[in-house]
């Protein structure tokens, strides 16, 4: 029996970006799982982004907290702001339900709850700190180290833990192979490490592996695997694990 050799394809970078972001990008859905690889670009168009918002307001004389906030801002404004639908989300299902089956459905209910509202700003408020920060010191590489490597994070989730429901978002997207999600970190960690420098950059992963470990345990614990919820959570509690270092580094 002959295995089937992962390769790459450019077509995936468009269908991560129609994943990733509310770009009206016109994508093909046939490779959804294996296009999984590409994350980490889309983050580095996310981060390179946030750093032109930045160096723009720090030109048009702006304070640091604005500027800090107008780079949220565009991020938010790309991404639609799922990762953080899916903390609160998160949030609100794994400590508001007793059960697994209670927690899925308080984690597909639109409406957002307690734990889901104080979750969002908490990561709204270390997000403005880390960044204000940043900015202050004009680090703004942290950014794209940040946005690349969170979303290198999501594909090791969807490929070590087993979908929690039989429909939903993550469902629609397929688990990635082992191959897929190594090609995505490599890509992340060169990203990161041209972004931050090396050390740095080991820092960074290092945290964002612990980040998946904990991640996973709580879903695999709570709800029995995977949600577009739980991918969302990664990314924001990974990338603001990596801002923080960077705030700490010089």
């Amino acid at each position: 029996m002959t295995s089937t050799v992962f390769r790459p394809q450019i077509s995936d970078i468009k269908t991560a970006f129609a994943l990733l972001t509310r770009l009206p990008v016109q994508a093909s859905f046939t490779r959804t799982a294996e296009a999984t690889w590409a994350f980490p670009l889309i983050g580095a168009c996310v981060g390179v982004f946030m750093v032109m918002i930045a160096l723009l307001s720090d030109w048009l004389g702006l304070s640091l907290g604005v500027s800090a906030g107008l780079a949220i801002a565009s991020a938010v404004f790309l991404t639609g702001a799922m990762h953080e639908d899916g903390i609160a989300d998160s949030a609100d299902g794994l400590w508001g339900g007793w059960t697994p089956a209670r927690r899925l459905e308080i984690m597909r209910d639109s409406h957002i709850g307690t734990y889901g509202v104080l979750a969002l700003i908490l990561v709204m408020l270390l997000r403005f700190s880390t960044i204000t920060m940043l900015v202050n010191n004009l680090q703004l590489g942290a950014f794209v180290a940040a946005a690349v490597l969170s979303r290198a994070a999501m594909p090791f989730v969807m490929a070590l833990l087993p979908h929690a429901r039989d429909d939903g978002l993550s469902v629609q997207t397929g688990r990635p192979s082992g191959t897929t999600a190594a090609i995505g970190a490599v890509i992340a960690l060169a990203l990161a490490w041209v972004s931050i420098g090396f050390v740095p950059m080991v820092l960074a992963a290092s945290a964002c592996g612990l980040v998946i470990l904990g991640v996973m345990k709580i879903a695999k614990a709570k709800i029995g695997g995977q949600t577009g919820d739980i991918l969302g959570a990664t990314q924001v509690l990974c990338e603001l694990c990596v801002l923080a270092i960077g705030t700490t580094l010089y």
